[in-house]
């Protein structure tokens, strides 16, 4: 399908629809694998999908949402090594809730110290009262009730709800608790409270503590896929049409229909819009069961300021209603390629959800911006007027909305489209905030790529969630064994462990050599390395009650030993 799309059709083993992150990885994986016998085709003039980059005529660059690269997988890692080539920064994360009047480092309810006392004291008071005499997380039908049950009256009603809401652009009681996982910080009262009392900062939750971010925007990582499948890259190419029954696609291209067989079909367009828009044969009972899909819309503005950049933050949370924005990026903190001149300039990215539960005015929405940024603090007095770009972008499709049943509706609607050979995965395609990050969705397309060529289950789609024993924690991420989030992680701990054990392998030869054995003693050759370690250790917890007897070899006359056989501290033993 790279060619003339005029041309008489060609069966293809695969097709695949819509070149974002799931897109490109399936891609890379056909690839990786030697298949070339795919089509990859995209509505639009440039791949990235909701993880594409724009430069607006002044010169700088925006992305669609605050996004920021971090891995769960050793595999994506290694991709985007190998496409970037180094050209990155690695940033560690400065993130903020401003509320009250203050500014609270994130997590919120990790650091409650930070508010009015009053506030403060009232956060606690709640978090307590939860934590003791509520049924927990485990006793939450839904988002609303794990909000209530687990953090209690003052943060919920000064934090988790009211920022929930202008983030999702639905109420929590609508959204299931299954997606939490890694998503939200739950924090135990006493821990809380200890911070609170001794002053202490807890800023370290999450995965995401640091993080990656290509030198020209997240859109220059996902634009270096393109040329390693440009004869199977088909641009301005959108999917009109499937015939399930004689695996069919129809494809408009600038104008032009053609419709293509295929073996299978991969999609990571909208579920709800695929079968309610696009498969002609759906029947009512299945599209019925995908208008049910909720999800909420975004738009995104960017404010361009020509002054030098005020602030080290990373990104801010707004969860009161004196701005239409619930997130605002420093995207300038990020790479310096991303203004004009990055010492002269500074910009700033802001995020505001949409639904039919929360309308917004599109035509006040930069306006309402502006005005929320200087009640925020974050333009100054008299800063408005060197604004000297400004970008404004409408997303209809930005979160894949959790609902409370959600997850009986992917049981439904998934099944009945692999049965007919079309595998919906992505952001979109699968449903799941959850595992939704662009390292998710990458690996969403990697991993069916392997399941439809070897067989191998995926693993991604398949991760699931937990709650804690005591029923009053975060809701836990189940990891298996290899790929999802656990598989990078895995691999560390393991590499971690290897060297260490070379370490001490190498210690115990060295003690070995150092070491004089009188003929009183056990030879060395009969002294088990076990039995030396064990000795190494207790020597270097109690250094100070002598070595034992055992002479050191470069200390041969009188006086002190001084202590390689103590790991160079010396005891205090006259031989």
């Amino acid at each position: 399908m790279g060619g003339d799309l005029s041309t008489a059709p060609k069966k293809v083993d695969l097709l695949i629809v819509g070149a974002g992150p799931t897109g490109l990885g399936a891609a890379y994986r056909l690839r990786q694998l030697g298949l070339t016998d795919f089509a990859l085709c995209e509505a639009s003039d440039n791949v990235g999908g909701l993880a594409r980059s724009y430069t607006d005529d002044v010169g700088f660059t925006w992305d669609v949402g605050g996004h920021v690269l971090f891995s769960h997988y050793a595999e994506y890692d290694r991709i985007f090594e190998e496409l970037m080539q180094g050209q990155y920064t690695t940033n560690e994360r400065e993130s903020w809730v401003r509320i009250a009047g203050t500014w609270v480092p994130y997590p919120f309810q990790n650091n409650l110290r930070y508010l009015p006392e009053a506030d403060a004291k009232a956060c606690i008071d709640g978090l307590i009262e939860a934590q003791t005499n509520s049924a927990g997380a485990a006793g939450a039908r839904d988002f609303g009730e794990f909000i209530d049950n687990v953090f209690g009256s003052g943060i919920a009603q000064q934090f988790m709800r009211p920022y929930n809401f202008k983030v999702w652009a639905y109420a929590p009681e609508k959204m299931n608790k299954t997606w939490i996982g890694e998503r939200v910080a739950v924090i135990d009262w006493k821990r809380a409270k200890r911070n609170m009392d001794e002053g202490l900062d807890d800023f370290g939750w999450g995965p995401n503590n640091t993080f990656k971010y290509p030198l020209g925007g997240t859109g220059d990582f996902y634009d270096r896929f393109a040329p390693l499948f440009a004869d199977q890259l088909q641009l301005h190419t959108r999917l009109v049409s499937i015939d399930t029954k004689a695996r069919t696609a129809t494809f408009d291209h600038q104008g032009q229909l053609r419709t293509e067989p295929y073996d299978a079909l991969v999609s990571t367009m909208p579920l709800d819009k695929l079968i309610c828009d696009v498969i002609e044969d759906a029947p009512a009972d299945i599209r019925e069961t995908a208008q049910k899909l909720m999800h909420s819309g975004g738009y995104m503005v960017g404010v361009g300021i020509k002054r030098p950049c005020p602030s080290t933050k990373c990104w801010m949370y707004f969860p009161e209603a004196d701005s239409p924005f619930y997130r605002v990026t420093y995207l300038s903190n990020y790479s310096p390629r991303m203004t004009p001149d990055p010492e002269r300039y500074y910009s700033l990215l802001c995020e505001t959800s949409f639904s039919e539960d929360k309308p917004e005015d599109e035509a006040t929405i930069l306006e309402r911006t502006i005005a929320g940024l200087e009640s925020s603090g974050l333009l100054e007095p008299g800063e408005r007027d060197d604004i000297v770009s400004t970008w404004v972008m409408k997303v209809n499709y930005s979160y894949p909305t959790p609902s409370v049943e959600r997850d009986e509706l992917l049981a439904k609607l998934i099944p009945w489209l692999e049965e007919r050979g079309i595998y919906s995965r992505g952001r979109f395609g699968m449903w799941k905030y959850e595992v939704a990050n662009t390292d998710h969705s990458v690996m969403q397309g990697v991993e069916l790529i392997d399941r439809l060529t070897t067989g191998k289950p995926e693993q991604t789609i398949g991760i699931t969630y937990k709650v804690t024993d005591d029923g009053r924690q975060a809701a836990e991420h189940e990891r298996p064994k290899v790929a999802g989030s656990g598989e990078k992680r895995i691999a560390q701990e393991l590499e971690a462990k290897n060297e260490e054990l070379e370490r001490m392998r190498e210690e115990l030869e060295r003690c070995k050599q150092q070491l004089l054995w009188p003929q009183r003693m056990i030879p060395p050759w009969a002294v088990s390395e076990d039995s030396l370690l064990l000795l190494r250790l207790y020597r270097r917890q109690h250094w100070n009650i002598g070595c034992f007897g055992v002479q050191h070899v470069a200390d041969a006359g009188k006086g002190w030993c001084r202590g390689a056989c103590c790991n160079g501290i010396g005891c205090r033993r006259r031989r």
